[in-house]
């Protein structure tokens, strides 16, 4: 996991930039996706891992907008635990422009997965870092659902699961996509959890070149992500998405602004070609875009 902040974990978080702009290092692609965002209300779950800052759908459409994203992909945050109703309403309300991942019980009935479908999820999230989400347990289960429904699976693991998970993940029939690097800091990039995401990728997996604010050992610019990130974008080309990761939870320090992400995307991918295909090309094809520009 990344390394604390020191903050109490259950202290409110701080609100996200109030003035996110565009990469100032380079011009985003038309069709430019945003992978990785939650949308927050004001009631969450007694068990979760922190307080968030809440982060209502206008917010989330307004940095859109501020930095020149097309469209976004809203990920179940943890302290909504399987409460997806937030989430399901927003996507379904923004179907031109947004998609979901959802957090459900391993049971969930079939209406409600075709609910789900209808509204525009595409996938389910396995989160084994926080309190509020689901494991892997059931993994065989998420993965007969995925298969039925047409979706993926997206892990947010810690970088040290990854050996002891890899044989089940090579193993699955849908597309398994990884937050924020597999959570491998700077450190653990020449270690055998480094090793061994880069090899799932190799063979298939997708990965998010986001959350680098995250797993740096670095002040800003966090320039110490950017090996592992080009390695990764290097392993495959047309499997590596970017995402926000916005409104940041957790963080507890100076929040980041969206803009100074996507510059840091800048310096992990400075080929244009690939980084126009992780930003426009590769998250269209994975959640289902229209494969042109947007007029947002």
């Amino acid at each position: 996991m990344p390394h604390s902040s020191g903050r109490d974990r259950l202290e409110p978080d701080p609100a996200p930039d109030d003035a996110p702009h565009p990469p100032r290092s380079y011009t985003l692609p038309a069709g430019a996706v945003d992978t990785h965002a939650h949308v927050i209300g004001t009631q969450w779950i007694e068990h979760r891992s922190y307080t968030p800052h809440p982060a209502p759908p206008a917010a989330y459409l307004s940095m859109l907008d501020a930095t020149g994203m097309s469209y976004g992909v809203l990920i179940q945050v943890s302290v909504h635990g399987t409460d997806n109703s937030l989430l399901r309403d927003t996507v379904k309300a923004n179907l031109d422009r947004l998609r979901g991942i959802a957090v459900i019980p391993h049971d969930l009935g079939q209406a409600d997965l075709r609910d789900l479908k209808d509204a525009g999820i595409v996938g389910l999230r396995l989160n084994t870092t926080t309190g509020g989400g689901v494991g892997v347990d059931a993994l065989a289960d998420y993965e007969a659902i995925c298969r039925e429904m047409g979706w993926h699976l997206q892990f947010l693991v810690n970088a040290e699961q990854l050996p002891a998970l890899a044989p089940r993940i090579a193993r699955l029939r849908v597309p398994a996509v990884f937050d924020h690097m597999g959570y491998v800091s700077p450190d653990l990039a020449g270690t055998e959890a480094g090793h061994t995401l880069l090899q799932l990728v190799r063979d298939g997996a997708w990965v998010k070149l986001s959350g680098g604010f995250r797993i740096s050992l670095a002040a800003p610019p966090y320039p110490d992500v950017i090996p592992f990130a080009r390695a990764l974008a290097e392993a495959a080309p047309t499997r590596c998405v970017w995402g926000s990761d916005w409104p940041h939870v957790s963080f507890g320090k100076t929040m980041p602004n969206t803009g100074d992400l996507l510059d840091l995307l800048g310096h992990c991918v400075p080929d244009a070609a690939l980084r126009d295909a992780v930003l426009a090309n590769n998250p269209q094809r994975l959640y289902g875009f229209a494969a042109t520009g947007s007029s947002h």
